[in-house]
Parts: C-alpha cells; sequence; structure tokens
C-alpha cells in the first residue's frame, strides 16, 4: 500500500507556505525601507553639503566685492592727487 499523506499534513505544508511567503513580503518591505532611509540620509548629507558650499561661494564672491571696491577707490584716490 502506498504512503498518502494526511489532510494535516497538507495543511501544515500549505501553512507553512504561507508563513514564507508573509515573512518574504516582510522582509522585502523591510528592505525597501532601510533603502530608503538611507536614500534620506543621504540626501541630508548631500543637502548640509551643498549649503556649505553656498555659503564658501558667498563668502568668497562677497570678498571679491570688497576687494574690487578697494581697489577702485585706490584708483579713485591716486587719480584725485
Amino acid at each position: 500500500m502506498a504512503f498518502t499523506p494526511s489532510k494535516d499534513h497538507k495543511r501544515q505544508a500549505r501553512e507553512q507556505k504561507k508563513l514564507e511567503k508573509r515573512m518574504a513580503r516582510e522582509e522585502a518591505k523591510a528592505e525597501k525601507l532601510e533603502a530608503q532611509r538611507v536614500a534620506e540620509e543621504a540626501a541630508v548629507v548631500e543637502a548640509a553639503k551643498k549649503a556649505e558650499e553656498d555659503e564658501q561661494a558667498r563668502i568668497e564672491a562677497e570678498f571679491e566685492a570688497e576687494l574690487k571696491a578697494e581697489e577702485e577707490a585706490k584708483l579713485k584716490a591716486e587719480k584725485g592727487e
């Protein structure tokens, strides 16, 4: 006589399959959330870096403007003498 799995065994196999699928979905969701968190952190770091670069560029532009104004004042003073 051939061995046939009982209905209980089939039910357990079906429930195990459902559990594995659910765990795979939850793992995929966790990976997606982790990837999103990493992307957000990278965006924050990039924004901070860009803000620092913009501030440095503003300071340099301000310095260049002051230097140019001083040179123009110096030329006017020399012409005025």
